[in-house]
């Protein structure tokens, strides 16, 4: 994927701004308002000064100074609030839109990145837009007009003075726009670390056991912190370099105050200013501080909202699965086959060896098909064209007599459950689990899935029943997987797919799964990735597929005597499913 250029990063920023306009222009308003306060402050300071000389009343003035007090603070309250609302609400909705996209997303597109790298984008990437896309571009206005205004009204009152301070200005900004790009940088760069950092440590974190029997504490801490180290060492380079071009700042502002203090003295003692107007003039000069830390800063904070509106544009950019919107609702066929695939071929990337070639596949509305075959044969993928992971790149797949196309993804899935061969189970309770697929199921319906995979008693026995947490320490490896299941069956679907279901669980849970599948296949249809010998000999319906192809089809015994390749498959399921068998 190609980075993105500054317009579509600015592009991305705007598309959240954009709806929220309304409220920006009331923003720059009050801060507009607010500045106009803060630059009529010395002016009436003068006043003040002028009336003590002239032995004038100082009620005017005095009121005018509270007015601009009192009113500068209100303004400067309410732009405040403003802003920080609009920046957590920019935060909000840029996080649901990363959201959203992301589970609209491809498996593919997905799964070909860290997890971690997603949660960065989210979190942290984020925060890093709510300034640039709210009040960054606000306060660039306000403090470039601040700053104008400032120097017009120096003008105003000595010209002389105006030009020392603007010789000093050029210098500072000279220096400032050479250092300001190199902060960005590094900041961004810092930020691609981080995103790393994220991605590597929650794979680890998946796999601790691992690491910790492996006794690679130590060498995968050093991994994951070389990103740490990283994202320090250009924070560390952007601070450095923030901190030259502040002292660069401050120090040419203070040589300024120190130059206009010396050449206003000497044009006082000239008799050419006023006493009133060199205080006023040094005023406005100290107050110059405000607007060039405000361009400062909003412009270190924009281009970090810029590079990370480049990361969120990667999130928006993944490919999501589009749906068809068909004239008529696609009817089906219940005299076809529930699922066909006919000359089916895909491949995962351009230009790659297909996963799977020319299939031809039928499975009955009743019944439990096996699929079989050596790692790499193309069993995960034909499961993955099914739940529609993975479009054919030629061919065409079925469901219910009906082409997918006509189908919408999730009236495909709605059809067919699924449990990985990992079980994965979401954040939440047990209850939270078993509703993943059907929300509205009741707890009748719960506890009877449960008692399918002879697990009712188990979570009965549970102090807070189904609101137990699912944890690893709650629930075995065995009764998760089986908690899966019963998720699986909890509505009876048309098409059951189980991908390697009994490949690593205890004898308790195998025998649950083995009679589950047995009770489906009298009423529905079930497909299984099989590694168990006992789930191979009961199917229906064996498929053996070998180098993306089906190679045989037919029952135990027949596939025994005329296949020598599902004769080998059937020795080494044997001989597993003894050793798993025996005590450890």
């Amino acid at each position: 994927m190609s980075a993105p250029t500054y317009r579509s990063r600015a592009a991305v920023l705007w598309s959240f701004a954009r709806p929220h306009r309304r409220t920006l222009v009331l923003g720059l308003l009050l801060a507009l308002l607010g500045s106009a306060m803060g630059l009529a402050t010395p002016m009436v300071t003068k006043w003040v000064l002028d009336s003590l000389g002239a032995d004038g009343s100082l009620s005017g003035p005095i009121v005018a100074l509270l007015f601009l007090l009192v009113v500068g603070a209100a303004v400067g309250l309410w732009q405040w609030i403003l802003l920080g609302s609009l920046g957590e609400r920019l935060v909000l909705e840029a996080r649901e839109s990363m959201v959203r996209r992301t589970f609209r997303a491809t498996v593919a597109a997905v799964t070909g990145r860290p997890t971690g790298e997603f949660v960065a984008r989210v979190t942290s990437d984020t925060v890093l837009l709510r300034e640039a896309a709210s009040s960054s571009v606000v306060s660039l206005i306000n403090g470039s007009i601040m700053l104008v205004g400032s120097l017009v009204l120096m003008g105003v009152l000595d010209l002389v003075l105006l030009a020392t301070t603007v010789g000093a200005l050029v210098v500072v900004s000279v220096l400032f726009g050479v250092l300001m790009p190199g902060i960005a940088k590094a900041q961004e760069r810092s930020q691609e670390h981080l995103g790393k950092l994220g991605g590597t440590l929650e794979v680890a974190l998946r796999a601790i056991r691992t690491v910790k029997v492996s006794r690679a504490e130590r060498r995968q801490s050093e991994h994951i912190l070389g990103d740490a180290r990283a994202a320090a060492e250009h924070s560390i380079h952007a601070v450095r370099r923030e901190a030259v071009s502040w002292t660069i700042a401050w120090s040419g502002l203070q040589l300024a105050i120190i130059l206009i203090l010396g050449v206003g003295a000497w044009r006082v003692s000239e008799g050419q200013l006023e006493v009133s107007a060199l205080i006023a003039f040094l005023l406005y000069a100290f107050g110059l501080m405000d607007p060039i830390t405000e361009l400062s800063t909003n412009v270190t904070a924009l281009q970090s909202g810029l590079a990370a509106a480049g990361r969120i544009k990667d999130v928006q950019s993944l490919d999501v699965e589009h749906d068809p919107v068909p004239d008529t609702v696609a009817v089906p066929d219940p005299s076809a086959p529930v699922l066909e695939l006919t000359g089916v071929s895909a491949v995962y990337a351009p230009g790659a060896e297909p996963a799977v070639k020319n299939i031809d596949l039928a499975i009955p509305r009743v019944g439990h098909t096996a699929i079989v075959g050596p790692s790499g044969a193309g069993k995960t993928t034909l499961f993955s064209l099914i739940l529609r992971f993975l479009e054919p790149q030629s061919g065409e797949l079925r469901l219910a007599g009906r082409p997918y196309r006509d189908y919408r993804h999730s009236e495909v899935r709605k059809r067919i459950a699924y449990v990985e061969q990992e079980t994965p189970t979401v954040g939440g309770t047990i209850r939270d689990n078993l509703l993943l697929t059907h929300p509205d199921a009741t707890e009748r319906e719960l506890f009877a899935a449960l008692a399918e995979v002879r697990l009712d008693d188990k979570i009965a026995s549970l102090e807070d029943g189904l609101d137990t947490p699912l944890t690893n320490t709650s629930l075995s490896g065995g009764q998760r997987q089986r908690i899966a299941l019963a998720r699986a069956i909890l509505r009876t679907p048309d098409v059951l797919l189980l991908d390697e279901a009994t490949a690593q669980v205890d004898g308790l849970t195998e025998a649950a799964i083995h009679e589950c599948i047995v009770r489906r296949a009298e009423t529905g249809a079930v497909v299984t990735i099989a590694h168990r010998l006992s789930t191979v000999i009961d199917a229906d319906r064996i498929i053996v597929l070998d180098e993306a192809e089906i190679r045989a089809s037919g029952t135990h015994e027949e596939l025994l005597a005329s296949d020598e390749l599902y004769a080998r498959l059937v020795e080494a399921l044997r001989l597993g499913g003894t050793m798993a068998a025996r005590p450890g």
